[in-house]
């Protein structure tokens, strides 16, 4: 991945899920927040009501897929979570990486602009 370091601190998970603003769909959950460093940071969690095994790591797969597809769409600079929902073991790989270009990359740019408004009116 080109702009992206792995998120594995189990610590900034918990500050982007308190923190952070939120995208949901049936297929996954984006939490974003910025991090103030020249590169993205990227975790991906697949809880155990996704499937078994070979359903979590299938998953993590088909966010990771699509995640460098379309990582140069994406703003610099910012902290993601994308969280496998139950619905993403039954679809094909192009269905996932259409869904994150269609909806996934706008919800993400809008949800940092969004931050960006609310440090320039402080």
């Amino acid at each position: 991945m080109l702009y992206t370091e792995i998120l594995n601190d189990n610590k900034d998970f918990l500050a982007l899920y308190k923190k952070g603003r939120y995208a949901a769909s049936k297929y996954s959950v984006i939490y974003v927040r910025p991090n103030g460093r020249p590169f993205n940071r990227l975790g991906i969690t697949a809880g155990k009501k996704v499937g078994n095994a070979v359903c979590r790591n299938r998953a993590k797969r088909l966010i990771r897929l699509a995640y460098r597809s379309f990582e140069v769409k994406l703003p610099v600079g910012m902290d993601i979570v994308i969280v496998a929902r139950n619905a993403i073991c039954g679809i094909k790989s192009q269905e996932y990486c259409g869904y994150m270009e269609k909806y996934g990359v706008s919800d993400i740019n809008r949800m940092f602009r969004s931050f960006d408004s609310n440090k320039k009116r402080i």
